[in-house]
């Protein structure tokens, strides 16, 4: 049977482009666990790993992490970040200048530890760039500095708010590869927020689906995405000829069955 490490329930109210929305969460999350909060922008995806990692205070609810409770509104409890053991990984690199690869993971760390530092340098292939400073890197090598710093100091809970979302396809995929090797070595649980299915689909072992405020739904990738209604955009057309690899398609509003010139599909893009 899985241990759960994280079991929260948090209320925060939040300003979105559609006005005041009060964010209304509760779920677990096994130790050693990969999920992914998924769903549009402005729900509230963010805001619930600033609440775990201590950067944002809900208005009420709580934070147990095993036997240690992080936040609880009745108690008055709030642990400051510092002391909250997490490694969070933002949109943008927030790496600093004057800093090389190497020093960036061993500033990191609290207790020094050369042959964790070495680990993730193999890991995200980095090992070439130790002594480079960031103005020297590509994007994709940036962001790999930034997940191996996260990591360098061993934390119980590793938080990525959608940390691919600016490189290629190609380094995405690098990258993605890499994530999963260090959370497979290094075993932190790990909480991703991600708009991207395919990369939801590789990584994750549950996905939570967010939506005004509230999960919706929850189950493994296969579970949630094989729902139309969570594709982007969704049509329904009719196959006219096919041509190869090029298909011909008149839309309508009918049903799919099969797949030859003259039927009924859905397309759906995700």
């Amino acid at each position: 049977m899985e241990k759960t490490l994280i079991e929260l329930h948090l209320q925060k109210n939040i300003h979105t482009i559609k006005g005041k929305l009060l964010l209304d969460v509760h779920f677990s999350i096994p130790e050693f666990g990969f999920i992914t909060l998924f769903g549009k922008s402005g729900v509230g995806k963010t805001t619930i790993l600033r609440m775990i990692a201590g950067l944002t205070k809900p208005d009420s609810g709580y934070i147990n992490i095993g036997n240690d409770s992080w936040f609880n509104s009745i108690n008055k409890l709030n642990l400051k970040t510092q002391k909250r053991n997490i490694g969070f990984v933002f949109q943008d690199y927030a790496l600093f200048p004057n800093m090389t690869v190497e020093q960036h993971l061993f500033y990191a760390q609290t207790l020094k530890d050369s042959a964790h530092v070495n680990d993730l340098l193999e890991i995200f292939d980095l090992k070439g760039l130790r002594t480079r400073k960031p103005d020297t890197l590509s994007g994709g090598q940036k962001q790999r500095v930034a997940v191996a710093r996260a990591l360098a100091r061993k934390p119980q809970i590793l938080l990525l708010d959608e940390p691919l979302s600016a490189l290629d396809s190609d380094s995405r995929l690098i990258l993605q590869d890499e994530i999963m090797e260090a959370h497979k070595s290094f075993h932190s649980t790990t909480i991703l927020v991600s708009h991207d299915v395919d990369e939801i689909t590789r990584l994750s072992d549950m996905v939570y689906v967010i939506d005004n405020g509230r999960i919706v739904n929850s189950g493994n990738a296969d579970f949630i995405f094989k729902e139309p209604e969570l594709a982007d955009l969704s049509y329904k057309g009719k196959i006219t000829g096919i041509e190869k690899s090029k298909i011909e398609i008149e839309l309508t509003e009918n049903n799919p069955p099969t797949f030859k010139p003259g039927d009924i599909i859905t397309i759906s893009s995700k």
